[in-house]
């Protein structure tokens, strides 16, 4: 009798967490006695793995927030280490969250064949982390076509598998079906905002969104603003900051792409949801804000011209960005007012994310990554 194979998972925030449930169920399609344990949330936990650690509270922004969580984050790693002793598993897939996953892989030290999925981005910062992946990763799976060439180039195995929210992003209403179900006037342009799936994202950014939806509501009285709430943070951080604007504010929860394709402009956080709206197609803006110190700290590492990853892929700039200093209420409306008034400018603007996601790859990223991980297993 042939023994049930054993995979565990390793993932640290909301964006890995859905990747990850992706390729896990992926996983089990192929192979539906295969054993899966992980470090996750709700995805994860939907795809049928075993999750023995959420994650819910560990997404953390920026140096400062890391040191004041070290504690934490070693007691994780131990106990990762300590269920890769007990269970043997015939892989560890990590995904994403680099700054945690890079320092595993060091101390699991090839005991296990180690795959990371969703590469860390040494393209934008300490490109000396390729050293270490190239040591301790068995095989990259990278998202991006251009990612595939750079692993290749310094001699790591590296599958490029395409990217997952190709099939993830679905539009489950549209657009008068939602509006009319949330109470919402079809008459009136939309405006989403989604301010990020961390509580110290929205903590810095929601309040900057909503001060922006203020001076936008003055000059365009004809807006209606919605925000798109992640189900990973609690409803009252959303409600606090609401009720301090004086605003008007629909919040939406778990309905992200709907909220995206019902609005005629959304302001969204830097991260994987640029990538989710690119895929919708509507137009949108780029906002990202930290604390000041984590700020000056993180900006000397980054060495390319944009932060938001559609514009990263695209190779220009086609979402306009607007961080950190240039991230005030004053800046954001200004720009959003002209893009609403510009049906020209939105058309190209469409058209841009349009021929962006091109590079995302074709419909079936998590397939094509389960394929190639089984055949890496010990047994």
């Amino acid at each position: 009798m042939a023994q049930i194979r054993n995979i565990l998972i390793v993932c640290g925030e909301p964006s890995g967490d859905l990747l990850a449930g992706s390729l896990a169920s992926q996983i089990r399609a192929l192979d539906p006695q295969i054993k899966i344990n992980a470090v996750g949330g709700q995805a994860l936990t939907q795809s049928k793995a075993n999750v023995f650690y959420n994650i819910k509270d560990l997404a953390v922004m920026g140096l400062f927030d890391v040191l004041k969580n070290i504690p934490k984050f070693l007691k994780l790693k131990q106990i990762v280490l300590d269920k890769i002793r007990e269970e043997k598993p015939d892989a560890v897939i990590l995904v994403d969250f680099s700054g945690f996953n890079l320092r595993l892989a060091k101390d699991i030290n090839n005991q296990a064949p180690v795959i990371y999925y969703v590469s860390p981005q040494i393209w934008a910062s300490r490109p000396g982390r390729i050293r270490q992946i190239k040591k301790f990763i068995r095989r990259m799976i990278v998202l991006f076509k251009f990612e595939e060439e750079l692993y290749r180039s310094a001699g790591v195995d590296t599958y490029f598998a395409g990217h997952p929210l190709v099939d993830i992003v679905k539009i489950k209403q549209n657009k008068e079906e939602f509006l009319k179900d949330n109470a919402l006037d079809p008459q009136k342009t939309t405006i989403a905002l989604l301010p990020g799936s961390r509580k110290q994202e929205i903590k810095h950014i929601l309040p900057v969104m909503l001060k922006t939806a203020g001076l936008i509501a003055k000059k365009y009285p004809q807006a209606q603003f919605i925000i798109a709430r992640s189900e990973n943070v609690e409803l009252v951080t959303y409600q606090r900051m609401v009720k301090a604007s004086s605003l008007n504010i629909k919040i939406i929860e778990g309905r992200t792409h709907d909220c995206l394709n019902a609005a005629d402009l959304s302001l969204v956080c830097s991260g994987t949801a640029t990538l989710e709206a690119g895929l919708v197609g509507n137009p949108f803006l780029i906002v990202y804000k930290m604390s000041l110190l984590n700020y000056l700290l993180y900006r000397p590492q980054v060495k390319i011209p944009f932060i938001g990853i559609i514009n990263i892929i695209a190779q220009k700039k086609i979402i306009p960005e607007f961080i950190q200093f240039k991230a005030c209420a004053e800046n954001i409306s200004f720009e959003a007012v002209a893009l609403l008034n510009d049906p020209k400018l939105q058309q190209k603007m469409q058209n841009d994310l349009k021929d962006a996601c091109v590079n995302l790859g074709s419909s079936g990223a998590s397939l094509r990554a389960a394929q190639s991980i089984l055949p890496l297993l010990k047994k």
